[in-house]
């Protein structure tokens, strides 16, 4: 796995120092640091192609290409067939809300839309609203490991049920759901099914078209790019809803859901971030999919390597609980949480940061999951996630602190 822990020469802010130490970025989770490419990707954007789309002339025609660009190259990342299948956004969450006030126009009164109690809240507002309409929005409970409980989600799929939004992978504790499984029940029953891949997809390959999801959403900010949302759709899936569109824009996929002018620049950002992703598995495939998930597979095994390490280790620290699965042979999102008794969760990512190392701490707007684990007064979790550039020293690193702090709360 040499060949992915190489890639720290390529992300500048791998270099800064705090307490005469080198930062480890183990904050991943909340968005990864960029490479050299995209950051250049974004500058050569405004250096020579800063203008608006469908002009007659140069630099607006290749900023219609940007945009194609970025179409096609996060389709490759998704397993998408056509380009015209991804649609861009300001960020997950706006998108989300958008398609929710979309499905307010098509579903009625007494319809049904399951969502679960382990999501991130942008999985969860948007369908909370569709309420205020008469539809009913049920809430899938999580079990005592922080999995979902999937006899109860069954049960509460229903001919009713209209729409399942669900978790490809738990932001907080790294749970990955059993999405094949939930496409079989909603299927049974001819609902959509909406599937958050924002915490998933920095991680492991995605093929939407073996998923048959009729939406994926994710962040280009998760995997190395800037801030922008993406949404695919299935084929005529995004066509048969009522959207929020000024009249010009088309009235199918991609672009009636996307609103205003998009961000370009940003855009040239995402294709370099696809592309970083590609290199990683580019001396043993031939297309760009086929590069991105070599290069995905390699990043998952590396991350994992790292996360084993990490979650064992801070299982042997007397105080510390560990959430979550455990990091093996089950697929999981190398995302590792964990609480110090005695000690206030932002209190020990304080401690860590004062270190140089970053990680998060709170409930990550996983705010439900937090209040079922009942952590929320020890101020919830702390998280370190793990990318391709983070190491086995940062591993040791972080372990070492953590038994300092561990052995301070003891002593106090």
């Amino acid at each position: 796995m040499g060949e992915v822990f190489a890639c720290r020469d390529q992300f500048p802010s791998l270099r800064r120092e705090v307490a005469g130490q080198l930062v480890a970025y183990l904050d991943g989770p909340g968005g990864t640091q960029v490479p050299q490419s995209v950051i250049d990707a974004i500058s050569d954007y405004y250096k020579t192609s800063n203008a608006n789309t469908h002009g007659l002339f140069a630099a607006s025609r290749e900023t219609d290409g940007v945009i194609f660009g970025a179409r096609q190259a996060l389709a490759d990342l998704l397993g998408a067939p056509d380009a015209r299948q991804i649609s861009l956004g300001q960020n997950m969450t706006t998108m989300n809300f958008a398609l929710a006030r979309a499905f307010s126009r098509k579903l009625h009164a007494g319809d049904e839309v399951i969502v679960t109690k382990l999501d991130h809240d942008s999985n969860v507002a948007p369908w909370l609203t569709l309420e205020r309409f008469g539809i009913v929005v049920k809430q899938v409970p999580v079990l005592e490991g922080a999995t979902l409980d999937m006899d109860a989600f069954k049960r509460m799929i229903t001919p009713q049920t209209k729409l399942v939004a669900v978790g490809y992978a738990s932001n907080a504790v790294g749970t990955v759901n059993d999405i094949p499984l939930i496409r079989q029940w909603t299927r049974e029953v001819g609902a959509q099914l909406v599937v958050d891949a924002v915490h998933f997809a920095p991680h492991g390959v995605i093929d939407v078209v073996a998923l048959d999801v009729d939406f994926l959403l994710c962040s280009v900010y998760k995997f190395f790019g800037p801030h922008i949302g993406v949404l695919y759709s299935k084929p005529g899936a995004l066509d048969e809803l009522v959207t929020d569109k000024v009249r010009p824009q088309l009235e199918s996929a991609p672009e009636k859901i996307e609103t205003g002018t998009l961000n370009h620049a940003a855009l040239a950002g995402a294709i370099a971030a696809v592309n970083f992703i590609a290199s990683l598995g580019e001396e043993s495939a031939l297309t760009r999919r086929e590069k991105i998930v070599v290069g995905m597979l390699r990043i998952y095994e590396y991350e994992h390597q790292l996360a084993r390490r990490l979650y064992r280790g801070l299982q042997d620290i007397l105080g510390v609980t560990v959430y979550g699965p455990p990091v093996g042979d089950t697929l999981r999102a190398p995302t590792v949480s964990f609480t110090l008794a005695g000690v206030n969760s932002g209190k020990v990512a304080e401690a860590l940061g004062d270190r140089g190392i970053y990680v998060w701490n709170g409930d990550f707007y996983a705010m439900t999951l937090i209040k079922e684990l009942g952590i929320e007064s020890i101020g919830g979790l702390v998280r370190v996630g793990l990318a391709p550039y983070n190491t086995v020293e940062e591993i040791k690193r972080v372990l070492e602190a953590v038994r300092s702090l561990a052995v301070q709360a003891v002593q106090n």
